[in-house]
């Protein structure tokens, strides 16, 4: 297997989650590497439905280590309620379970921060999660952060807290009118949560770094996706983190040259949660049977997701920020009933076409998608057993995919269960 990152190749939402399951099962370490709880990774066991925020997808499997990465921020008390479910389960989570000490820590102020701003400037709103981890990154980026290993260090935690109540509560009352926070309240609660993690903390780059001296295999899970990259993706309507391969070395201490394959997540149409461009977007007909039939409700938030035709210029993008030697493809049994589907393979705009995805945010937004039409295939997908059993117009259909994206695809999902899924 060696080591291998797995990113969303399309506006999160892929399906990374069941992905990387499947995978997880060869990795000896998975090792998430950016964003917070405002990822969601669904995992169908036989007939439960297990969803996790912050804790990788590979912790459901026997004596894998799972490790959250420096790159990623997180929130203590989320992070013990998802310890608490996933030991409902009985699952070994005590001895499997690693967190790096220089992880940034979402404090309560960051969370209020988040909703406030997202109200005040609701014209242009990005659909936040509310969960904090855009004010967090934004305090990790200006070097006032708190990380896991300051608040295991009491005058420092002290220190640092002090200093940001006094410049965000400053902020709280004179730009928002709103209360102020009291250091108190917030010192006592995360020393409390400092000592419960602590067992579960180290060094997680010398931990990796070390499992691949001794040719252990490593799997990093990506959260979100390429077109919600702070860099890459439909700016200003993205994570405020990088959620492309590139987070992954930079998010975990492992260097590039250390990274054996990368593997891009796409559904065989697309999604996107929050506001911004999509021009593929379904009309509200199309959209409300597609979003009925793929369950296509946020596992973080719950809210419904827009759905719209298969973009192969975003997804071209991908391939081309990622590296992207293999992709993915989740969900093709949702088209199962579709007798005509479209396949966006580039942009009309002001009289131009783009066939490679524009930067310019007015561009995307007017864009009219230009379209190939392909016959579906009207069969029942979901208790094949095998690739080249699949509809003649189905195989045609990825066989179309992969020309437009330039990349092979390996592994396609017809369901939500481990054993709906096809090895190309």
């Amino acid at each position: 297997m060696s080591n291998i990152v797995i990113v969303g190749a399309q506006w999160g939402d892929e399906g990374k989650g069941k992905i990387i399951d499947i995978l997880s099962k060869d990795a000896d370490y998975v090792v998430r590497y950016q964003g917070g709880n405002n990822a969601g990774h669904t995992v169908v066991v036989g007939t439960e439905e297990i969803i996790l925020h912050l804790i990788p997808s590979g912790i459901l499997h026997k004596n894998k280590v799972c490790i959250i990465g420096n790159g990623v921020v997180i929130d203590p008390e989320a992070l013990l309620v998802e310890i608490e479910y996933v030991k409902s389960k009985k699952i070994d989570i005590n001895s499997n379970l690693r967190i790096s000490e220089e992880a940034h820590v979402i404090f309560p102020y960051h969370k209020v921060l988040d909703k406030l701003r997202e109200e005040k400037f609701s014209q242009t709103k990005i659909g936040t999660t509310g969960r904090g981890i855009g004010p967090c990154y934004t305090d990790k980026f200006a070097r006032n952060g708190i990380r896991i290993v300051d608040i295991l260090n009491k005058r420092i935690f002290k220190q640092k807290l002090k200093s940001n109540l006094e410049e965000k509560n400053a902020i709280f009352i004179k730009v928002y009118k709103a209360k102020r926070f009291s250091f108190d309240k917030i010192y006592s609660e995360y020393l409390k949560y400092a000592q419960i993690i602590k067992p579960y903390v180290c060094n997680s780059s010398v931990l990796l770094n070390d499992a691949i001296k001794n040719k252990k295999n490593i799997l990093f899970e990506g959260a979100q996706g390429t077109l919600l990259d702070v860099d890459h993706g439909t700016y200003p309507f993205v994570t405020s983190s990088n959620s492309t391969a590139g987070g992954a070395c930079a998010g975990t201490g492992v260097g590039p040259t250390h990274i054996d394959k990368v593997i891009g997540v796409v559904k065989a149409y697309t999604t996107r949660v929050g506001e911004g461009p999509f021009p593929t977007e379904f009309s509200s007909q199309l959209m409300k049977k597609i979003r009925s039939r793929g369950k296509e409700f946020g596992a973080t938030t719950g809210r419904p997701r827009r759905c719209g035709w298969f973009d192969a210029v975003i997804v071209k993008h991908a391939v081309r920020v990622n590296g992207l030697e293999a992709i993915a493809v989740t969900k093709l049994d949702v088209l199962d009933m579709m007798p005509t589907l479209k396949v966006c393979v580039a942009y009309r705009y002001k009289a131009a076409i783009y066939k490679d995805f524009p930067a310019d945010i007015e561009a995307l937004w007017k864009a009219q998608p230009v379209y190939e039409e392909m016959p579906g295939w009207m069969e029942d997908t979901t208790a094949v057993k095998d690739y080249s059993q699949l509809p003649l117009n189905a195989r045609k259909y990825l066989k179309k995919l992969e020309a437009l994206v330039g990349a092979k695809i390996e592994i396609v999902s017809i369901g939500s269960e481990r054993n709906q899924t096809l090895f190309v």
